[in-house]
Order: structure tokens, then C-alpha cells, then sequence
């Protein structure tokens, strides 16, 4: 196997940055509308074969480092009894909002056997992989999963989100504590079923205050992490708001925490305990940008990092739908040619 994202993962000596990308079996490429327009996202999601055809996308057609999954954050929430849906431009939807003690209540923790079809995938895309490089599973973290139930979908300001945790704190802990159980256990089942890397993906912490963050946040993935069967599997926390709340993330005791592109990320590297590994943290923007601006900040960030063990090239957050797919390739064969 290519082990330099394990490698770089745990803070291991590496000839070069490894580089996988954040939504990178995504939109952007037109094989993936070719599968998209025959199949709904969930089905996508639910059919191992297909799940494992997405995975294998940017593989083949990038050659990047490692492969991530393809599903959804909000597999959990689906699983504890949210009526889940996605629609084409509006994006993820809950029919049944969770907003009283009761709705919390009613969300089942016992979950796993309507997650075996992501184990399934899991084995059909290792079998596809062969050993060539690692597959990373994945969970959304409690308050993001959280957000999406209360507020039955997207929302700007987390309104009611906030409203809960504020009023009503110790519904919002209830909640948070039954999706922090279903997340260990499923991240669990995945570790399983053969993944080699494991990223927490907290896509909205960055709506929350310093304090709502220890509180609301920091607490569950801290419980996750400690639950989970992770000898020789990586763990990387990823949120928007890491340039913030990366010391905070790091007493979860986290192997990478993956930092958005508002900070610099050798002074997050160097505020870090020792052993900790960094992952980012280019802006997506830059992707749109002309191929000689692409190299330039590429090779801006690896000098910044030049030296440093535990480094992995991502983007601070995922790539978007309508970035050039022949830019996120010179991207990558840019990173590739690099040496330290």
C-alpha cells in the first residue's frame, strides 16, 4: 500500500505532502453525473456498488493519496428515526424536526443494522483499492448532526438550534449525547468492516461561540474518540472554525486536526502538542484561479510547511460543484511533483 497519508497521519517522515481532497468524488467531475442522473443521492448512498463506483472516481481519474467514502453525514440521523431526503438545488431535508424532549426521546440508539449497507460498500471498495492506498470513513459530529435535526435541514443562522441549547440545555445534551453513541458505534462498524482512517466532520462548529463549542461540541467528540477501536487508524478532526478552536480540538486528543484556510497553518502546527498532525488548508477558491496561480499558492503552502512531519495537503474545506475539473488535476500533479 501507499502509506504516505498514514504515514503523514502519524506524524511520520514523508518525501512529499500526501493529498487527497474533501468532496473529492464530488460534482465537479462529469462521471459523476453520469451515475448521478440515473440514481437519488440516497440511493447512491445505500447501494454498496454504486457507493463504491463514486469512491473510486477521483482514484482513478486524480490519482490521489487516499480515498474517502462516498455517503452522507446525515446517515446517522436516518438511522435514529429522521425522515431524510435530498433535493436537487435545496440540499438535505428532515420531514420530522426534532425540537421537544419527545421528539428526542423517540430517536432510537440501537442503529447498526440499518448502517450495514456502508459496511457493505466499505468491503466492496477495498476490494476495489487492493491494497493500493487507504479508504478514510467518516462521521458527521453531534452539533452538526444535531443542526440538521432541529432545524429540519440547511440553516443560515442556527436559530433554533441555538434556541434549544440555550432554553432548553439539557434536552440539547440529551440529543447530542443519543447522536454521540450512534456516531462511536458506527464509526466503529466501519473501523470493521476495513477502513484505515477515520475524519470527524463538524461542518458548522464555526456557528458557535468559544463557550458553546467546549460545551456543545468539543465534550461529544471527545466521548467519540475515546470510544473508538483505533489502534493503527488514524483519527482526524476536521471543523469549520478549526483555525479557532484547534486547541481546544486538540485535547480531544485527536492524530490530525484538519484546519480551514482563514489561519496559518504552521502556527496552528506549532501551537499543537506534539505528535499531532495538520491537515489543509488551501482555499477551494484558489481552484477557480488561472494554473500558474494554482502552482504559486501550492507551493506557498508546502514551503511554509517545508520541514515540518505531519503534514497532509487538503483543502480548508470541500471542493465546489463548479470548479474546473482540469484544475483540481494540475493541482494535484503539481503536489505530486513536489519533493522536500
Amino acid at each position: 500500500m501507499n502509506t504516505l497519508f498514514l504515514d503523514a497521519a502519524f506524524s511520520k517522515q514523508t518525501e512529499r505532502p500526501p493529498v487527497w481532497m474533501m468532496r473529492q468524488a464530488g460534482r465537479f467531475m462529469p462521471e459523476y453525473w453520469e451515475i448521478k442522473n440515473k440514481y437519488s443521492f440516497l440511493e447512491m448512498c445505500k447501494t454498496p456498488e454504486i457507493a463504491a463506483d463514486v469512491t473510486m472516481l477521483p482514484v482513478d481519474l486524480l490519482g490521489i493519496d487516499a480515498a474517502i467514502l462516498f455517503s452522507d453525514i446525515l446517515v446517522t440521523g436516518e438511522a435514529m428515526g429522521g425522515d431524510l431526503s435530498f433535493t436537487q438545488g435545496i440540499g438535505p431535508k428532515f420531514a420530522n424536526p426534532v425540537r421537544t424532549l419527545k421528539d428526542v426521546e423517540a430517536l432510537e440508539v440501537d442503529v447498526l443494522d440499518r448502517l450495514q449497507y456502508v459496511a457493505d460498500a466499505i468491503k466492496v471498495i477495498q476490494q476495489r483499492l487492493n491494497g493500493s492506498i487507504p479508504l478514510i470513513g467518516f462521521a458527521g459530529a453531534p452539533f452538526t448532526v444535531m443542526s440538521y435535526l432541529v432545524e429540519g435541514g440547511s440553516s443560515k443562522d442556527f436559530k433554533l438550534t441555538k434556541l434549544l441549547m440555550h432554553n432548553q440545555p439539557e434536552v440539547a445534551h440529551k440529543l447530542l449525547a443519543k447522536i454521540a453513541k450512534v456516531t462511536a458505534d458506527y464509526l466503529n462498524l466501519q473501523i470493521a468492516a476495513g477502513v484505515n482512517a477515520i475524519q470527524i466532520f463538524d461542518s458548522w462548529a464555526l456557528a458557535l461561540s468559544w463557550n458553546d463549542y467546549q460545551e456543545f461540541s468539543h465534550r461529544y467528540i471527545q466521548e467519540i474518540i475515546a470510544n473508538l477501536n483505533r489502534k493503527d487508524i488514524p483519527v482526524i478532526s476536521f471543523c469549520k472554525g478549526s483555525s479557532v478552536f484547534a486547541p481546544i480540538m486538540a485535547e480531544a486528543k485527536p492524530d490530525v486536526i484538519s484546519v480551514d484556510w482563514n489561519a496559518d497553518l504552521l502556527n496552528i502546527k506549532n501551537s499543537l502538542p506534539a505528535g499531532i498532525a495538520v491537515q489543509g488548508n488551501l482555499d477551494p477558491h484558489i481552484l477557480y484561479a488561472d494554473k500558474p496561480v494554482i502552482k504559486k499558492e501550492i507551493l506557498r503552502l508546502f514551503e511554509r510547511m517545508r520541514g515540518q512531519n505531519g503534514f497532509i495537503f487538503n483543502l480548508g474545506h470541500g471542493i465546489m460543484p463548479d470548479i474546473p475539473f482540469d484544475n483540481v488535476k494540475y493541482a494535484i500533479e503539481v503536489i505530486k511533483e513536489f519533493k522536500y
